[in-house]
Formats: structure tokens, C-alpha cells, sequence
């Protein structure tokens, strides 16, 4: 018994003193507690956006769109007299739902003619579009009852029995993009990018740091001096692979039947700057870190809450501004709001221009900042 303790003891020893076991074992479930406790911490949506296409402009719509922006959930941030230009705002904004008043609304309710206001929900993400429904909902459903009641009683009926006999108003609502709020559409493809950045990163952290580790890097710089070869060397094999899984991806979405965009040659650009932001973000880390085992750790702390963050199920404007600030350094996030846009929303490649430039930009930082610290490694081993 005495042997097993001393053992045991020797064993809780090994772990304290082995510094990134102990960080990782202690220090993930405390930072990633902290971090999905922040992105979640509201528990419910609040101010999503939506837009309302007001044909009428009549004192009733006026009322209508008071009561919608007097709801906690919903947030009118865009008021239109145009349909046709409802569809571009809507991408433009990432709106939850947009409301059209139709004409001669407020004469038609005046008429009892029973005038129809038409909700279209985005469900290109099913969980903004059941809060911002349910709102809306009851937003208008109040207004609704308060228009009846006013009305009837005005005839000298009791507000009980005018609750069920008119109705001034009626809602129809309309699913867009994702109609039949099929889950595999909305979850599927983000989950599938999430895989592609993560073996990614754990490939390409382990590019460099071998090297480094094994000495053979003294071997490397021998065949060719040049930085940039050094940097290609490593990252034109990772690229033809992630070519290979793209086209596996679309097999599959043929396979399970989802839809596919008609700008997919768009896409597919958009996902080859996305590999090489990755590419590059990796390759940095393991330059600067020359160990396997720590380059890979620290690639992991990255890519693993990077979905959760990322704004595709839980939207991004929900969550704490900083931690906003370090969802957009990672490329995931742009490349899932892409994706959203041409794919599920069939937009074009012009209104993800902010995200698309976000991707570049991590691309330059982390390729620069590569090639200078490889420049600093290569000429430490050989001065001349």
C-alpha cells in the first residue's frame, strides 16, 4: 500500500510539474466556462434586426411600427417605402424578419376589408428567426386586439365578446431561404468548415515545429535559401489536399440532397482564401512556437470554441464586445458569414465584401508576420 501511495504521489507530481499539462488540464475547462458562459450569458436574443416595408404611411402604420420597436426582442433598424429593395437590405442588415405593410392598410381596416400584412422570417439561422417571429407576433397581435376592441366597443359591445367577433387585420407568415427549416441545411455546412479549419490548424502547427525540434531544419534551409520557397513548401500540399476535401464537401451535399448555390465558382474562391488565412495563421504559430506538442495546444485553444463564436447559431452581435473582437480575428467567422449570404441567402459576392476583405487582411498579418519571424529563425542557424 505504501508503494502504491508513493506512486501515486509521484504521479500527481509528474503532472504539477509538467507546465502545459497543467495549464491545459486546469486552464481549458476554466477558460472555455468562462468564455461560452459570456457568448451565452443573455440567454435570450434582444434587438435583432429587422426591416419593415411600409406601403401605407398612414398614422396606422406608424402604430404598427411603434409597437414593434417598443418589443425588447426586435429591432427596427430600417424603414422602406420600396419592396424591391427589401431582399438587399435584408442581407445588407442580416436581418431576422422583414414586414411588409400593405397599401391602403389603415383605409381597408377603416373598411372591415381585412387588409393582410406579410412577415417574411430569414431562416437562413432558425434561431434568430423563431425569436424575431414570436415578436412580432405579438407585437402585432396586440395591436390587433386593440384595434378590435376599440372598434367594437364603440359599437357598445363588452370588450369580452369583442375579443372573438372581429378581427381588423391578418398575418401571414413566410419563410425564406431555408423553408422548410430543414436542420441538416442550416447546421451541416458550418459544422463541415469548422472540421476543414481545425485539421488545418493541427496540420500545418506541426509544419515548422517538427523541424525545429528534430534538427532538421538546418537541412531544409541547405536545399533552398529563400523564405518565401520555405513558406510555399509547407503550405502547397495543404492546399491541394483542402482542394480534394472541397470537392469531397460537394459530393456530399449532393449525396444528402442539400442545395447547393448557384454562385458556387464564387465559393469556392471565397474558400481558397479561407484555407490560405488558415494556412497562414498556423504556419505562424509554428514558426514561433518551434515545439509540436505546444503548437499544437495552442492551435486547439483556437479552433475549438471557433464555431461557437463564430455568429452562425448564436449571433455574433449578441455576445460581449470583446469577445466579438476575437471571433473577427478568426477566419471561420468570415467565411461562415459568407457562406450564409451566397449559399443559404443566394446573395452575391459584392454585399459579403466586409467579410471577404476580413479574411484577406488575416491572410496578409499572418503571412507577413510569418515571413519575417522564418526570415529571423533561418538566419540565426545560418548567418551567412
Amino acid at each position: 500500500m505504501k508503494t502504491f501511495l508513493t506512486l501515486l504521489k509521484r504521479e500527481f507530481n509528474l503532472f504539477w510539474n509538467n507546465k502545459v499539462l497543467r495549464i491545459l488540464f486546469i486552464g481549458a475547462p476554466i477558460l472555455y466556462g468562462i468564455l461560452i458562459g459570456y457568448v451565452y450569458e443573455k440567454g435570450k436574443a434582444t434587438d435583432l434586426p429587422i426591416i419593415v416595408v411600409d406601403l401605407d404611411q398612414t398614422d396606422m402604420s406608424y402604430k404598427a411600427i411603434q409597437m414593434l420597436q417598443e418589443n425588447e426582442v426586435v429591432d427596427v433598424i430600417s424603414v422602406l417605402s420600396d419592396i424591391h429593395a427589401a431582399n438587399e437590405e435584408t442581407i445588407n442588415y442580416e436581418a431576422a424578419s422583414t414586414i411588409v405593410i400593405p397599401k391602403n392598410f389603415e383605409k381597408d381596416i377603416l373598411l372591415k376589408k381585412y387588409p393582410e400584412i406579410l412577415v417574411y422570417v430569414n431562416t437562413a439561422n432558425m434561431l434568430t428567426a423563431n425569436f424575431s417571429s414570436s415578436a412580432i407576433q405579438l407585437s402585432l397581435g396586440t395591436l390587433k386586439a386593440g384595434i378590435s376592441i376599440e372598434s367594437l366597443k364603440k359599437q357598445g359591445m363588452p370588450e369580452a365578446v369583442a375579443l372573438t367577433q372581429y378581427e381588423p387585420f391578418k398575418m401571414s407568415f413566410i419563410r425564406k431561404h431555408n423553408r422548410s427549416t430543414n436542420y441538416l441545411y442550416f447546421l451541416w455546412p458550418g459544422v463541415l468548415a469548422t472540421i476543414l479549419q481545425q485539421v488545418l490548424l493541427l496540420g500545418l502547427a506541426l509544419s515548422f515545429a517538427s523541424e525545429f525540434e528534430k534538427g532538421s531544419f538546418s537541412q531544409l534551409i541547405e536545399k533552398t535559401n529563400s523564405t518565401a520557397k520555405l513558406l510555399l513548401v509547407k503550405i502547397i500540399p495543404y492546399l491541394i489536399m483542402s482542394l480534394g476535401i472541397w470537392g469531397l464537401y460537394l459530393l456530399f451535399s449532393v449525396w444528402f440532397r442539400v442545395p447547393l448555390s448557384e454562385s458556387i465558382w464564387a465559393l469556392t474562391a471565397v474558400a481558397f482564401i479561407f484555407v490560405l488565412s488558415v494556412s497562414f495563421m498556423g504556419i505562424l504559430v509554428s514558426i514561433l512556437i518551434p515545439n509540436q506538442l505546444k503548437a499544437t495546444e495552442i492551435l486547439m485553444v483556437v479552433a475549438t470554441p471557433s464555431f461557437i463564436i463564430s455568429g452562425f447559431t448564436w449571433p455574433l452581435s449578441q455576445m460581449p464586445v470583446w469577445i466579438q473582437f476575437i471571433a473577427n480575428g478568426i477566419p471561420l467567422t468570415h467565411f461562415l458569414k459568407i457562406f450564409r449570404v451566397l449559399v443559404v441567402e443566394q446573395g452575391t459576392l459584392t454585399q459579403t465584401s466586409d467579410s471577404l476583405y476580413a479574411m484577406i487582411y488575416i491572410m496578409l498579418i499572418c503571412g507577413i508576420v510569418s515571413y519575417i519571424a522564418l526570415h529571423i529563425k533561418k538566419k540565426r542557424i545560418k548567418p551567412n
